[in-house]
């Protein structure tokens, strides 16, 4: 079952990646007690990822924090080391890299895809949403090969 807009938050164990190294938290943990944009990409490093979806909350997180927003969080089926490379080479401070390594929050939210075809396994789905205190307040989850709703600028035009 997928995730939907009033959903609590599953508790599931994800990975922070940090300047002193892999931080392990769990989900309910990280999402408590304040209101998270969070968005998720297929891979650390893949194209659409790295030219337009990082950047693009990179580039609005200081739009976003001054519309409510907390935190800006950033997760993959990745390792946190990929996510801490992806982070320092394309990031910046102002967004949290959430490594789900095991696929456990993807799978958990129901947001899983199959790109064993492009060689990379399950990964989590391209999406973005609005958590506030565990709770999904907003959902915007991409049809197969598009980016349009999970991208930042549609985000803001719906705080």
């Amino acid at each position: 079952m997928t995730i939907a807009v009033g959903d609590k938050l599953p508790d599931v164990k994800i990975v922070k990646a940090t300047a002193e190294g892999p931080e392990a938290v769990q989900s309910a943990e990280y999402f408590k007690g304040k209101k998270v944009a969070l968005f998720s990409v297929p891979g650390a490093f893949t194209p659409t990822c790295s030219a337009k979806h990082l950047p693009g909350y990179v580039e609005k997180a200081a739009d976003l924090k001054a519309k409510g927003i907390d935190e800006v969080a950033c997760t993959a089926v990745n390792d946190p080391f990929v996510m801490k490379a992806w982070g320092a080479a394309n990031g910046s401070s102002d967004v949290t890299m959430l490594a789900d390594g095991n696929g456990d929050l993807a799978e958990a939210l129901g947001l899983t895809m199959d790109g064993s075809g492009f060689g990379l396994g399950k990964r989590g789905q391209r999406f973005s949403m609005v958590v506030n205190d565990g709770v999904v307040e907003q959902l915007f989850v991409e049809a197969p090969g598009d980016f349009k709703v999970s991208s930042a600028e549609h985000m803001l035009e719906n705080l």
